[in-house]
């Protein structure tokens, strides 16, 4: 049966809880207007066709404040990403909404879109710390406006909950993405802590280049979904009978059934009786005139990351758990990490390749390390194409790792992809004492704290951009490393922190955040 359906947000309903409860969400997402699956995501503020950095820097101190945060964006062109074409942004830039105030963590989630679809991406911050009034902790979110010269601080946009509660975390999680054909541009679902809210902004009339100047977009449509029943449009496959409700933690999107519409996963952590276990929500995209898909249950998370890891057309959805409770058979708290593979039933249908899923830890055949308490593999992932074979790589940071007996001194490990699926053959690992990568093992580095796959110079090799929040007590650093034929490579590679443009270092957790 088809239905007709206005350009408003459609709402499914699943398992989302802080406590224990549902939330629904919108009904399709993609990156860049006019793309759905996992590498037509980019974050192109200006225009020029290579992908822009984006990092965040909560800790920094900005005005005498500390920990009031900051962004950074760096922008891509033929000889990739450097330090010196950058610019940085608090909420004590001119034009950026709010101002800069002891502990709001601007910069400590980020997302990128082309909310109003003129073509070029829009930087959207997350700033879960902000007080609003005397409400602590209420949280906020900034939409920077993309223009033919990058970023802009000139004019912003604020976003705030209807009615702020403490601890609610506005904008603890973001993505951006475009809904089926209802819009030209890309949709914002900002994550709180007891619900999602979606916002449609107005369209561009015209190109940026074409307009005297950046112009602020407000938004014309707003979808508010909160706690409820559970729905009984949930299944989880042949995962498990009963999916329970999830505190949600993280969101990605990626076309798992290829039909032309993205689709977003909320993640998150169980919560009742078995709490502490990683669980995702898959809210399948679907045509505007269609009947909505069923939102799939699927164990795994609260870290999550999309892309083609068998080259089959179809989005595959990786899921990290790093710190899985020990439930008394094999242990796993060193870590895990699971792929469900895309199929034209979606990452977790009856007849997908990935139903159930595979799951790798480091004690699987062929993956370096050996599975250990604390590592934390699966801390973050992220999913790319690195030496241009059809077939996307999966790069999985481990944080908690020990270096000899330097504790928490931090890895990270990049599993190939093949047609036949995710490979540990050809896997590469790497901490800050392999050869050739700049740097000294530490304690508390937290090394691979994020990872992010980014092509800054178009050649459709992605490199790999890793983070060490704890870098130099706290202060943050980020390390470069290229691909070539041979795909991820230690050759050449580089790091920097928020001291190398002229940035507050202290303690500034610089890479905290790094868009993906």
């Amino acid at each position: 049966m088809r239905k007709h359906r206005s350009a408003a947000v459609a709402a499914a309903s699943f398992l989302l809880v802080t406590g224990a409860a549902i939330a629904a969400a919108p009904s399709a997402y993609a990156g860049t207007p006019g793309g759905t699956h996992a590498n037509d995501r980019n974050t192109d503020f200006n225009g020029d066709g290579y992908d822009d950095v984006l990092v965040g820097a909560p800790g920094a101190a900005v005005g005498g404040h500390k920990s009031a945060g900051m962004v950074t964006v760096q922008y891509g062109g033929p000889k990739g990403m450097g330090t010196s074409h950058v610019r940085a942004f608090s909420q004590n830039t001119s034009g950026v909404a709010g101002a800069a105030e002891a502990g709001d963590g601007f910069g400590k989630t980020l997302a990128t879109g082309d909310l109003d679809g003129d073509g070029y991406d829009d930087a959207v911050v997350g700033i879960p710390g902000e007080d609003i009034g005397t409400v602590s902790n209420a949280g906020g979110v900034v939409v920077l406006w993309g223009t033919p010269k990058g970023l802009v601080g000139s004019v912003s946009n604020w976003l705030q909950a209807d009615e702020p509660t403490a601890g609610g975390k506005f904008g603890a999680s973001l993505a951006a993405a475009r809904f089926s054909d209802t819009t030209p541009g890309d949709l914002l679902a900002v994550m709180d802590s007891v619900g999602l809210t979606t916002y449609q902004f107005e369209p561009a009339t015209e190109p940026s280049a074409k307009r005297a100047g950046p112009q602020m977009r407000q938004p014309v449509q707003k979808s508010r979904t909160t706690l409820s029943a559970p729905s009984k449009k949930v299944r989880t496959g042949s995962v498990a009978a009963e999916a329970p409700g999830i505190r949600p933690a993280s969101m990605t999107t990626g076309d798992y059934d290829n039909n032309g519409y993205a689709d977003l996963v909320v993640s998150g952590t169980s919560v009742g009786d078995e709490p502490g276990h990683g669980w995702s929500y898959i809210l399948p995209g679907t045509a505007s005139n269609d009947e909505p898909l069923p939102v799939t249950a699927v164990r795994g998370g609260p870290v999550v990351a999309s892309g083609d890891i068998n080259g089959d057309g179809y989005d595959d959805l990786a899921t990290g758990e790093p710190h899985s409770p020990d439930d008394g058979g094999e242990s796993m708290t060193g870590g895990l990490v699971g792929v469900y593979y895309g199929s034209a039933a979606g990452p977790a249908g009856q007849e997908g390749p990935g139903t159930p899923p595979v799951w790798w830890t480091q004690n699987s055949p062929g993956v370096p390390g050996s599975n250990e308490r604390g590592d934390g593999f699966g801390t973050d992932l992220s999913i790319g194409d690195t030496n241009k074979d059809g077939f996307a790589d999966l790069a999985i940071g481990i944080s908690g790792e020990d270096v000899g007996n330097v504790a928490d001194a931090g890895a990270f490990t990049v599993l190939r992809g093949s047609a036949r699926g995710l490979t540990a053959t050809g896997a590469l690992s790497v901490t800050q004492g392999t050869a050739k990568v700049p740097g000294t093992v530490e304690k508390g580095d937290k090394f691979g704290g994020q990872v992010s796959f980014t092509d800054p110079n178009d050649d459709g090799r992605f490199g790999l951009l890793v983070s060490a929040p704890g870098e130099n007590t706290n202060d943050g650093y980020v390390w470069v490393f290229s691909a070539s034929t041979g795909g991820l490579t230690t050759s050449g590679s580089w790091n920097y922190g928020a001291r190398a443009f002229g940035g507050p270092s202290l303690d500034a957790l610089y890479g905290a955040a790094i868009d993906d």
